[in-house]
């Protein structure tokens, strides 16, 4: 998990609000050689977080894909904490906005979760940014403002609002978060989701003949069906669950959404 704001504060957020505030973006006055800037840094950072992953990022390898030295990029990046910052404020341009598209507020949610989900698949590294402490940069202030105004529609108090907003994140960052971690596993391991599970749920038996009394709850889950995967299904054991939470966390919030707005009296 990476942190973000690690570098200097200033900098960073100097850097991250250079264009709202009308300077010449990655250009500081300077530098060992022309035509590199600041967006050519964040954009070859990207390329290689999506690339290999977060843990392949460096100055260095953002130096060797642009064709020069890793040091040659601290006149306009001060250091990777900075890079980081810049990158996951960049890449959240990709988002859509402006969701008045659907019949009502409940379908333009969950377009809009559908779009963050396609773009947690297409950055996985951007999960490994934690949410505990935000950029603060405009493009994130722009994710923010956009699911707000969808909620504003709901009627519902701006406390109320704020916790759904956050609650929103969750489901979707979480089941993300779960499909990108199945994809890690099988990549590393050489081990499918299906394989190490059957391998492993298989002894159960023989470790815990008792199961069945331990966990009758469980026990009666996987009695239902609870835990069968379609043998026509090619989606991986993991992936599937992941996806199926999606979207079943999701439409539970939105009914959630949905009986605290008739609570409230709004129509």
């Amino acid at each position: 998990m990476v942190f973000a704001g690690q570098g200097d504060a200033r900098r960073s957020m100097s850097l991250l609000w250079r264009a709202a505030a009308g300077a010449e973006p990655g250009h500081p006055g300077r530098g060992p050689k022309p035509g590199l800037s600041v967006d050519m840094i964040v954009d070859a950072g990207i390329a290689v977080a999506d690339a290999d992953g977060m843990a392949a990022l460096s100055m260095r390898a953002v130096g060797e894909r642009l064709g020069r030295t890793g040091m040659a990029l601290y006149t306009y990046v001060p250091g990777k904490g900075e890079l980081v910052d810049l990158m996951y404020d960049r890449v959240l341009a990709e988002l859509p906005t402006g969701y008045r598209r659907g019949p009502g507020w409940r379908a333009d949610l969950v377009e809009w979760a559908e779009d963050l989900w396609a773009f947690y698949l297409r950055h996985p590294w951007v999960l490994q940014v934690s949410p505990a402490r935000p950029v603060l940069g405009p493009n994130e202030y722009v994710l923010l403002e956009t699911l707000t105004d969808i909620l504003r529609r709901t009627g519902l108090p701006a406390v109320t609002l704020r916790r759904v907003l956050g609650a929103l994140f969750n489901v979707v960052r979480g089941s993300a978060q779960t499909v990108n971690e199945s994809r890690q596993a099988t990549a590393v391991t050489g081990v499918s989701d299906e394989e190490w599970w059957y391998a492993r749920s298989a002894l159960l038996e023989e470790v815990a003949p008792d199961f069945g009394d331990r966990f009758p709850a469980l026990t009666w889950m996987a009695g239902e069906g609870a835990f069968t995967q379609a043998d026509d299904d090619p989606t991986p054991y993991l992936e599937r669950e992941a996806r199926e939470s999606f979207e079943t966390g999701l439409a539970v919030l939105l009914d959630g959404i949905e009986t605290a707005m008739a609570r409230a009296g709004v129509p």
